[in-house]
């Protein structure tokens, strides 16, 4: 796809959600190959975790719908598929949530809950050639997030279901690449507007106007924090 190609964010009318009206020219479901829906059924219907996932959500969606919690909805989508061993990747910054979110699990029957928090090692981030100016307290020794090792940890725990809590953006994708568990997101991280990153698009039009400006705001001298 070029940068001049349309897609869905440039749809008015969402014919794919209910059959009600008709297909843009440039519709992604009428622009791409038969083969593409064709295979995704055959994995739906015939894949056994597949179906066991997409029948899950279906039921955590459709019974359920803005009566629950992500909380709550984390929960009964590992209790519908079945999982036991409950995988917990968070951030130091959010340990608190995450002890709460692990008596909420245990609460709700799980057999048990493993959480690793991204510091694990206590690795100095200089020795993947991390630069000192690049620390947020240069000079110090600064512990390095350590996305592969919480996988592996969980790996080995054979979890059923892993949850991130706060992972900094990349780290996640590091962590959901090197997970053998199916993961699923609990809390996005935005340290700005309290983990609630679609804040940031609401105000796009007043105290984030920022946003839609082309090239980023330059670097800020660094503030003193306790936590990630």
């Amino acid at each position: 796809m070029t940068a001049t190609e349309k897609s869905c964010v440039n749809c008015g009318k969402y014919h794919c959600d209910h059959l009600d009206s008709d297909w843009p020219d440039f519709c992604m479901t009428t622009n791409n190959p038969q083969e593409f829906f064709d295979e995704a059924l055959e994995e739906y219907r015939n894949d056994p975790m597949t179906r066991k996932m997409f029948r899950a959500a279906a039921e955590c969606e459709g019974l359920y719908y803005g009566a629950l919690t992500r909380v709550e909805e984390v929960a009964l989508f590992a209790q519908k598929i079945g999982a036991k061993r409950i995988g917990i990747a968070t951030c130091m910054g959010l340990r608190r949530e995450t002890q709460l979110f692990s008596k909420v699990l245990k609460a709700k029957g799980f057999e048990s809950v493993c959480a690793v928090v991204c510091k694990v090692g206590g690795i100095d981030k200089t020795s993947v050639g991390i630069p000192e100016d690049v620390k947020v307290h240069p000079g110090c020794h600064e512990s390095l997030c350590n996305p592969i090792v919480q996988a592996k940890i969980l790996n080995a725990r054979q979890t059923d279901l892993n949850v991130i809590v706060g992972l900094c953006v990349g780290h996640d994708t590091l962590f959901i690449k090197h997970s053998e568990a199916p993961v699923t997101y609990l809390i996005v991280k935005d340290r700005v507007l309290a983990h609630n990153p679609a804040g940031a698009l609401y105000q796009h039009g007043m105290y984030y106007r920022r946003i839609m400006e082309p090239g980023f705001p330059p670097e800020r001298e660094r503030a003193g924090r306790d936590d990630l």
